[in-house]
């Protein structure tokens, strides 16, 4: 009799408990909403740009394909790059997308796609001084005027090699790169593939040798802790670059 009691005792018990990070809850969950919801911050091209309500961008395209790869809709959410990790933490969307960058911090509150692209960080100028602005060394000096947008890994940047020259915080990552055109900041240092969108996008700036960035970092999609979820991206991430629909997307937005 007191074995079957501590039977039951421990099935209940297991039935109360979590389900574990690769039981697919949140794939599940998808499913049953018929919906994948993709968190975006619209800010950062070329991977995702908010105006007049709606979204734009390489990984609007992309987060429609994955939906589709899922059998269900794509609806996106906007976020921000100081609360990313915090949203999808608190369950506001299933995937975040956008050009999140690969970090130790953001690893451990989920799981990270296979790599999306490998990129670094580099600076973007007037095109009048991109002599001026080649090293970090050339760039940490008094008088230079570095515009940057807080919360996310420029930032992290920014405050881990710049000391001398002034650091200008931005809130507003779609209209940074007006303060540099103004000539009200003397550069950013962002990633190779923001800096090549953003010169196409404003004819006086350059980007600073984007194809030798100061430091390499991977680019992923980032999920909560499901085995099965990131599975289904994996494979639809593989099948998108094998069949040629990365490399077109990416000449649409980044060519």
């Amino acid at each position: 009799m007191g074995f079957r009691v501590l039977a039951l005792f421990l099935g209940l018990m297991a039935l109360a408990l979590p389900l574990p990070a690769g039981a697919g809850a949140r794939l599940d969950a998808i499913r049953t909403a018929g919906e994948l919801r993709i968190g975006l911050t619209g800010d950062y091209r070329p991977f995702s740009a908010f105006e007049g309500a709606e979204f734009s961008g390489l990984d609007v395209d992309l987060g429609r394909s994955l939906a589709a790869s899922l059998g269900v809709k794509p609806v996106f959410i906007k976020t921000s790059w100081p609360t990313l990790s915090a949203d999808l933490e608190a369950g506001r969307f299933d995937i975040a997308m956008g050009g999140v960058s690969v970090t130790p911090a953001r690893a451990k509150i989920g799981l990270f796609s296979a790599p999306v692209l490998s990129d670094g960080k580099t600076p973007i100028t007037r095109c009048s001084l991109v002599k001026r602005f080649e090293t970090l060394k050339q760039i940490d000096r008094p008088g230079v005027r570095l515009v940057v947008n807080p919360g996310g890994t420029n930032e992290k940047f920014a405050r881990a090699h710049i000391h001398r020259a002034t650091v200008i915080l931005h809130k507003d990552n779609s209209t940074i790169f007006d303060e540099i055109v103004a000539g009200r900041a003397d550069l950013m240092i962002t990633d190779g593939v923001e800096t090549r969108a953003q010169s196409k996008l404003h004819p006086t700036l350059c980007a600073v040798h984007p194809d030798r960035p100061f430091d390499h970092a991977e680019k992923a999609y980032l999920m909560p802790k499901d085995e099965e979820l990131k599975g289904k991206v994996d494979r639809w991430l593989a099948e998108a670059k094998r069949s040629g629909e990365f490399a077109r997307a990416w000449k649409k937005w980044v060519e």
